[in-house]
């Protein structure tokens, strides 16, 4: 395996040294955000990373954890802000205290490069070529799926989700957005090894860039579905509910005749999806009356309403479940399983107990539904749904596949303002449809709502902040890819390998 060379032609991060090469990483990190939603500049995918490669290959150990650090500071600092907004604007925390517990949170998912930083240096040989080639993109993808994980996981910023435009996102039906998160660190990789290695290797380094996007091309254009008979007319009813006013008791009555109304001026529909919590009391405690009438308005209709509330346990009457309930022909629920810390629980009590006081997040005591759940039956098809944030981690989404023919997902999205958080969430559920082939519906309440195609472009999108309805045709599919049927297992695996192989050829 080629060495790199020790003085690189025409790289700047040879020429950057001590306080200005961390001040480099710091400033990778920051530019890393602004490849994904909404602005999308996906190359910055690839040339953020390589920036951080090129400046971890001289550095010591601890050098290499500090820029790691000051690249995570940068990446997550700016790309998950509006974590701030939530719990300030939102959950009425003092500013101080907002900013304080903002600043923990993005120096806590810091330390995930910043370890990956210390041990690629302390542990691999970095003047081999396959260091940049193999071992930094496998690291790295092994920290996203370690994220993704710990403590619930947080997958935000995985730099698959930045292909979703891109010839990449060929990849995600074949191994996920690991797979393209690993395309798309080896992209920077081979980047780095093309600036640093003499001529001839830096043509091959180049050809491999150019081959691994052709290939995401050629990837991305097989057909691992086929329809599943007629399209499907909907109709996602944007409420726009202020979230502070949401829970509030005076405000019912008018928030369920504002989506009672927006059904009934909807266009003919064959499913009508009201968005998370869009009944703003427990099911249990909401007028038999208004439910029958929905249940006529479904008949005289010819639809099925797919709606959003929190449920009661029928047995242990302590436990609520953030559930979407099927009103109509057939009828059914669906309970969210994958919850939000301190947004809908509070995980180690004891610890956080000083947070949560601080915090006034209605709905913040639910419980997690423990088993498997069916697709819901819906308008004649297998629906499979998630709720808010269910829809960031892929391994959940195909547990209903390929069963489903429709994914769904209903989210409260005023929590985050208007940040950028609710178009990151938009690039996410766009990457589950590329991965699974399979059509999503995503209504949100203050949006953007969204009917995206089994190829994972947006065929209908709302504005956001406004009461209406996002009505629309979407074509059911069948079939299964190669991710529905094997999940992140291959992904997690290959990267596990390149790992282990660079590890054990160090001295090599």
């Amino acid at each position: 395996m080629p060495r790199l060379s020790r003085k690189p032609l025409g790289s700047l991060a040879a020429r950057l040294t001590g306080p200005r090469a961390d001040a480099a990483a710091g400033a990778a990190g920051a530019a890393l955000p602004f490849a994904f939603a909404p602005l999308g500049w996906f190359a910055l995918a690839v040339l953020a990373p390589a920036a951080l490669f090129a400046l971890w290959l001289k550095a010591t150990p601890a050098r290499a954890a500090w820029r790691g650090f000051l690249f995570g500071l940068g990446m997550f600092g700016l790309g998950v802000s509006w974590v701030y907004r939530s719990m300030h604007d939102y959950g009425n925390m003092p500013a101080s205290l907002a900013a304080l517990a903002t600043a923990l949170f993005v120096a806590g998912l810091a330390l995930f490069p910043a370890l990956l930083g210390y041990l690629q240096a302390r542990f691999f040989d970095r003047a081999r070529l396959r260091h940049v080639v193999v071992v930094l993109p496998a690291l790295w993808v092994l920290f996203e799926w370690w994220r993704g994980w710990f403590l619930t996981g947080f997958p935000w910023l995985n730099l698959g989700y930045s292909q979703s435009d891109s010839w990449l996102s060929g990849y995600a039906s074949w191994l996920g957005v690991y797979g393209v998160s690993f395309a798309t660190a080896l992209s920077a990789g081979l980047i780095v090894a093309a600036v640093r290695t003499p001529a001839r290797p830096r043509l091959v380094c180049i050809a491999a860039v150019a081959a691994l996007w052709v290939a995401g091309f050629a990837a991305g254009k097989i057909q691992w579905a086929q329809p599943d008979g007629a399209a499907l007319r909907v109709a996602l009813v944007q409420g726009d509910v202020p979230i502070l006013a949401k829970w509030n008791p005076l405000e019912r009555g008018a928030i369920l005749d504002r989506y009672r109304r927006l059904s009934l001026e909807a266009p003919a529909a064959d499913l009508t999806v009201w968005p998370e919590s869009a009944i703003p009391t427990y099911l249990h405690r909401v007028d038999p009356a208004y439910l029958e009438e929905l249940r006529r308005i479904a008949r005289e209709r010819h639809t099925d309403f797919l709606i959003g509330v929190i449920e009661r346990d029928a047995v242990d009457q302590h436990k609520y479940y953030n559930s979407a309930i099927v009103l109509g022909a057939a009828e059914g629920a669906y309970r969210k399983r994958h919850l939000v810390p301190f947004g809908e629980y509070v995980p180690l009590k004891p610890v956080f107990t000083w947070l949560m006081g601080s915090l006034e997040i209605p709905m913040s005591d639910l419980s997690p539904w423990p088993g498997e759940q069916p697709p819901l039956e819906a308008a004649g098809r297998r629906l499979g749904i998630s709720i808010c944030y269910e829809d960031a981690f892929g391994e959940e989404a195909i547990r209903t596949l390929p069963d489903a023919s429709i994914l769904v997902n209903l989210s409260e999205d005023a929590w985050f303002g208007d940040s950028i958080a609710a178009h990151q969430r938009l690039q996410m559920a766009r990457l589950r449809a590329l991965e699974t082939a399979r059509p999503m519906l995503r209504a949100a309440n203050t949006g953007p709502s969204a009917i995206i195609d089994h190829h994972g472009a947006v065929t209908a999108r709302s504005p956001q902040f406004q009461t209406l309805v996002l009505a629309g045709e979407v074509q059911p599919m069948q079939g299964a890819t190669p991710y529905v049927r094997l999940g992140n297992i291959p992904a997690v695996l290959a990267v596990l390998a390149g790992v282990v192989f660079g590890f054990w050829r160090r001295r090599v």
